[in-house]
């Protein structure tokens, strides 16, 4: 079965050279590209994507707030955000928002499939700026600490690794594992924690000083 995508991207060349790298592929399927996002809640509702593709900056309401709005009503769509840094406080602000990953514009080209078969796995990996922003962010509003998760101790470490921007291949060879036995793990956290992403673990983790 293919994978439904939207893209949604101000830039035109971007967004046809974006449209023909899905048309290309056999595992994605367009079922719409727009260069704002002005009718988001409507046009997920209707098109019903597996993966929407995301612009940071555009006229109006930002990619931010279209990730606000789409999380009120779907929390299952990955939503990957296309950025031109990955060290600013937008794309901290749009993966606290509920985006499952970013992705640089200048490596579209060569990292797209990637990029979604990793947030299709749950998996996407935040940069070590990022986390440390994630970490500083929720620190400034901690908890008193408490361990009320009965996270054991492979699973501390593993949320330790996440907390640094580790991806599952670096955490998997760090513990001499495979990459399906990190990801069992990471499911576990994500149930204790009762989160739904690696920036809403870290954030918790972080925020009652789990780390």
């Amino acid at each position: 079965m293919q994978i439904g995508v939207i893209i949604y991207e101000d830039n035109n060349s971007l967004r046809e050279s974006l449209c023909n790298l899905i048309h290309f592929s056999t595992d994605l399927l367009l079922l719409g590209n727009f260069p704002n996002v002005d009718r988001v809640v409507e046009q997920v509702t209707d098109l019903r994507p597996d993966v929407i593709l995301m612009d940071i900056d555009m006229p109006g309401m930002n990619g931010i707030e279209a990730v606000r709005k789409i999380r009120t009503f779907n929390r299952e769509v990955q939503i990957i955000m296309l950025t031109v840094f990955d060290d600013n406080r937008h794309v901290l602000d749009a993966m606290c928002a509920g985006a499952s990953g970013y992705l640089l514009k200048k490596f579209i080209s060569d990292h797209l499939p990637e990029t979604i078969a990793q947030v299709l796995q749950g998996e996407a990996p935040m940069s070590p700026g990022i986390a440390r922003m994630v970490i500083e962010s929720m620190h400034e509003t901690s908890k008193p600490v408490t361990d009320n998760y009965h996270l054991t101790r492979r699973e501390k470490e593993i949320l330790g690794n996440l907390s640094k921007g580790n991806s599952y291949k670096l955490i998997a060879a760090e513990f001499t594992i495979s990459i399906d036995t990190v990801r069992t793990h990471i499911k576990r956290i994500y149930e204790k924690l009762q989160v739904h992403s690696q920036v809403e673990a870290v954030s918790k983790a972080a925020q009652e000083r789990l780390l």
